[in-house]
């Protein structure tokens, strides 16, 4: 219910920014490199997608708002390392459905910072141990429904409207509290947290260009 509140406010954002030159419409393609703290696998090896659309609310020339919505994928990987039967691979797809907001400072039209924080709900899990599927689902596993994340985000302008973005994410309450056990039997928890690294390109379809006297 929240997202589905949260998803028409973006809509009807981004419905008025394409009339609007006040509020700006964007288009989000990206993808996410992701690992899991506290899973034991160590390493950004897991890619998954990050798509969307965002609403950018101009506050003055230099600070401005972001909402998006965005499908993003997350998770963990680790490639086989001994022999079957119990070969060490592993495989974590946390797929959520994500509403971020940023405040971001701009400098020279040329480049953003940005500081936010974000709200995701997990859609879809799977999990694989040994190159074999664990039977839950999303709504019966151990991962928490919802994800909190701390932002910070910088944005680049490629050529006119098309801007690159760099985003660092990390949850701030605990995915998953998990038990581990050794081949000695010692046993411990540790407590599991996305972090996740983010590749876009941005589209902002109504922003407004300098236009170069020389090539009127």
């Amino acid at each position: 219910m929240k997202l589905r509140i949260l998803s028409i406010l973006l809509l009807f954002l981004l419905g008025s920014g394409l009339y609007s030159q006040n509020i700006k419409g964007a288009g989000i393609l990206g993808t996410n490199l992701t690992q899991v703290d506290g899973d034991e696998i160590y390493g950004f090896h897991k890619f998954g997608l990050n798509v969307g659309a965002a609403a950018i609310i101009p506050i003055n020339d230099s600070w401005s708002i972001s909402l998006e919505t965005l499908y993003s994928e997350k998770g963990s990987y680790r490639d086989q390392q001994l022999a079957p039967p119990r070969d060490g691979s592993y495989l974590l797809k946390l797929n959520y459905a994500e509403v971020p907001i940023l405040v971001h400072f701009e400098d020279r039209e040329t480049m953003t910072f940005g500081l936010g924080a974000s709200w995701g709900r997990l859609v879809k899990m799977e999990e694989y141990e040994h190159s074999h599927k664990i039977p839950w689902s999303s709504l019966s596993g151990p991962y928490n429904t919802d994800d909190f994340n701390f932002l910070v985000d910088i944005r680049f302008r490629i050529h006119k409207r098309l801007w690159g973005n760099a985003r660092y994410a990390y949850s701030f309450a605990k995915i998953r509290t998990r038990e581990y056990e050794n081949i000695v039997g010692d046993q411990w928890k540790r407590e599991q947290y996305n972090n996740v690294i983010t590749v876009r390109l941005i589209y902002i379809f109504n922003e407004e260009l300098e236009v170069n006297e020389n090539n009127k």
